[in-house]
């Protein structure tokens, strides 16, 4: 059963450049002499998670930074001191660190001079007063998205037990992880339960050998385009060919030295996850299309039923949605819909799904959760998500959501669990919106 978290210790960390200490990587350094702008930002930034430190004087923002390695500096350009004293100031700071500070300045000055002289203080980005808070998440999302990712999970089979170690050790000591069969004929069944991002095959085995196996493995549907790399002795050239017409992607010789594993692994698992976004990604969002969370909904519900494990449903549409398109426009609606999916990314376990269903609604799956943490997890969401001040040509406006919850111990199966959460949501809209209903 899911533990009551809070907030803060539920999110999925979302990190800026230059740690992998979780706590640094959410803190930020806001230094303006604007009490009221500082404030806002303050409030909307902790609803993404951030620890959010504010400084009014440059003075007390050098004596802080001073005892930080990692944090992130979103700066004001101008100071009582100076017009561009804050540029000063990380110019100043930027002067002969290894690796320089992360900043983000903001001003009210859009002229190319001043943002030049931002350039030259290791600005990463440009934000004009007033600032959009969404912008303002998507620098940050797409300076954390080419830095973190799931440990890559690789199975090797081969019935070597030395052999198979080894090539184990090399791997997991880059930080994936590596299930390991020594007999083929149990391949199969681990495959769904272990979920690999890519499988290292040996060719000769005793009872399947490994052309057999990839065969076998390409003739099931949820592993079909998984990259298969045969590892083995063998060197005839024609024989690696014929291996590789059955389904393989890659033939590497025993012995291989490691960088060549390692970079071998690497190169295909990033091509094939990239193609494979491509395929089940919705593209605003970056969540799980349609399909693909459907698809997700009917492994967890049978890996629930099979295990005896809680497992919760939600449906959520944002309220009033088409209002919002028709008094801001369509591009103020997809920063609602982006906003949303930020914060239930952050927000939610790792281990929770969680899908863009169409238009403005959304699909989660909680693992491991009973309806009433659920419900208790998603409200707060709910609630914070109505305190998000979004921007629309200078205009700001705020939105919510209003949310159904099912659990899987009710329902026989994916389908009457997804029907049961769209009935709660009707429910939660039809007695006024901006709640969340458990079924």
């Amino acid at each position: 059963m899911r533990d009551q978290e809070s907030p803060q210790t539920m999110q999925q960390t979302l990190v800026v450049p230059a740690t992998d200490d979780p706590a640094a990587s959410r803190r930020i350094f806001v230094v303006t002499d604007d009490h009221i702008f500082a404030g806002e930002l303050k409030v909307q930034l902790s609803y993404f998670g951030y620890d959010v430190n504010v400084f009014y004087t440059l003075a007390d923002f050098r004596h802080a930074i001073r005892s930080v390695l990692d944090v992130l500096v979103l700066m004001d350009l101008t100071f009582p001191e100076d017009k561009l004293a804050g540029v000063g100031i990380m110019k100043e700071l930027q002067n002969g660190r290894e690796s320089p500070l992360p900043v983000v300045f903001f001003s009210s000055d859009d002229t190319i001079v001043s943002r030049l002289e931002a350039v030259r203080a290791g600005s990463i980005a440009y934000l004009s007063k007033p600032v959009d808070v969404a912008s303002l998440i998507d620098k940050l999302d797409n300076m954390s998205s080419a830095r973190t990712h799931e440990p890559y999970r690789v199975m090797i089979v081969d019935d070597s037990v030395a052999v198979a170690n080894y090539h184990a050790t090399v791997l997991e000591q880059v930080g994936m992880k590596v299930k390991i069969v020594h007999n083929p004929l149990k391949a199969a069944e681990e495959l769904p339960e272990f979920n690999p991002d890519l499988i290292l095959i040996d060719i000769y085995m005793p009872e399947c050998n490994g052309m057999e196996l990839a065969k076998v493995i390409r003739q099931i549907d949820a592993f079909v385009s998984i990259p298969i790399v045969f590892l083995s002795t063998e060197k005839d050239l024609d024989t690696q060919l014929f291996a590789m017409n059955l389904g393989g992607d890659d033939f590497l010789t025993k012995p291989i030295q490691p960088e060549h594993l390692i970079s071998s692994v690497n190169s295909r698992i990033r091509r094939s996850l990239m193609l494979r976004n491509f395929m089940i990604r919705d593209s605003l969002t970056g969540l799980l299309n349609h399909t693909a969370i459907k698809d997700q909904l009917d492994g967890e519900v049978a890996r629930a039923k099979r295990q005896n494990k809680p497992l919760s449903f939600a449906m959520i549409d944002i309220d009033n949605f088409k209002r919002v398109n028709d008094n801001y426009g369509h591009p103020a609606g997809d920063r609602v819909i982006k906003s949303l999916a930020r914060l239930l990314k952050q927000r939610l376990s790792a281990n929770d799904l969680v899908g863009r269903y169409g238009g403005e609604e959304f699909a989660v799956i909680l693992v491991d959760t009973e309806g009433a943490a659920a419900l208790k997890v998603l409200d707060t969401i709910r609630n914070d998500f109505s305190q998000l001040r979004l921007v629309a040509d200078e205009k700001e406006f705020s939105a919510s959501f209003s949310c159904g919850i099912a659990e899987v111990t009710k329902f026989p199966d994916a389908n009457g669990l997804c029907d049961a959460a769209d009935k709660a949501l009707y429910k939660a809209k039809h007695a006024g919106r901006n709640r969340v209903m458990l079924s």
